[in-house]
């Protein structure tokens, strides 16, 4: 192929997996130092590029505006009659990002391969097993050049100058399964509140409010805590998580957040494999997981043996607040 002057990249749909995504773009980069890379980012979490990796053109994608399997290569197509490209990697593996993949025609489109996923792309690669998702990710990029590469640091751009000395608290997550019980929410709050003086600040989206709340109001003390759950943007939220001083937070999106930005992050694991999603710079992380039920780790959403999730339930609140005393020293 002739040299690579144009290059696409279509970005993960959730959270997580977008701050983990920042790897596989610094790898592009790094790759191909002379192109020219552009993005295509989920609608709702877009502003997250203003924290990546410098980057080229944005192409945000609405799945309200392009609805279905049509308004996906409609948007495609979109793409195509503005810009040529040599490269196209697809970073999700779903049929909707395949036929997006066909729509915008690059010389290369390479993705993941799964079932009929293959007519879409010139180029697919098996998802490699039994790894973290960020090197899932890179995996894809050194199936395609053919040589093994440096993994990059997940990282967003943390520009804040004023460090407050608060703890942010999320006790929130997509999945039930991931989420605190709101006895061990307010258990566990309560006994952050008695062994340290800075100020917590709980955090949350709109439909978490109500959630949040409900702990709040169960709290035996309440001094210097703030609630800003559903006040906030999700991109007003990430500057409340780069001021602030550490974090502890369910294994969730503002984990992913908060480690990238180079918090002192706890991540209390339920649900979920941590070997595969947690977030992934270590130096700045402690994953707390209870691993003494036969069950773990599981992916469900909802707690089908317990009903609710005992692996968080019953988690150690002593070594917690052990460990939010130490990363806040």
């Amino acid at each position: 192929m002739s040299e690579i002057k144009h290059i696409l990249i279509r970005l993960p749909n959730w959270l997580g997996d977008m701050v983990m995504a920042t790897a596989f773009v610094k790898a592009v980069q790094l790759q191909y130092p002379n192109a020219a890379i552009d993005v295509i980012a989920k609608k709702g979490i877009d502003f997250l590029l203003d924290y990546f990796p410098p980057i080229g053109e944005r192409f945000i994608f609405s799945k309200e505006e392009y609805k279905g399997l049509r308004g996906v290569r409609k948007f495609g197509k979109k793409i195509a009659g503005q810009k040529k490209y040599d490269l196209f990697f697809c970073l999700p593996d779903s049929l909707s990002a395949a036929v997006m993949a066909s729509a915008i025609k690059a010389k290369k489109k390479i993705g993941f391969k799964k079932s009929m996923h293959v007519v879409f792309f010139t180029n697919v690669y098996k998802k490699k097993k039994a790894v973290h998702r960020v090197e899932e990710y890179v995996d894809l990029l050194e199936q395609f050049v053919g040589q093994k590469l440096a993994i990059p640091a997940v990282r967003l751009l943390n520009n804040q100058v004023h460090i407050k000395e608060s703890l942010v608290v999320n006790i929130n997550s997509e999945a039930i399964s991931r989420r605190l019980p709101v006895s061990k929410a307010v258990s566990i709050i309560d006994a952050i509140r008695k062994a340290i003086p800075n100020e917590i600040i709980l955090v949350g989206s709109p439909k978490e409010k109500l959630f949040v709340d409900e702990v709040v109001g169960l709290l035996f003390d309440k001094k210097d805590i703030t609630n800003i759950a559903g006040q906030t943007t999700l991109s007003e939220m990430v500057n409340v998580f780069a001021a602030c001083k550490a974090v502890l937070s369910t294994d969730s999106g503002p984990a992913h957040v908060c480690n990238a930005l180079g918090k002192k992050t706890i991540v209390l694991f339920g649900a979920g494999n941590e070997n595969n999603t947690a977030p992934y710079n270590k130096e700045n992380c402690i994953i707390m997981r209870l691993g003494k039920l036969p069950c773990e780790p599981c992916v469900k959403n909802s707690c089908k043996v317990y009903g609710v999730p005992e692996c968080l339930l019953q988690l150690d609140e002593d070594l917690i607040i052990e460990n939010v005393i130490k990363i806040l020293r």
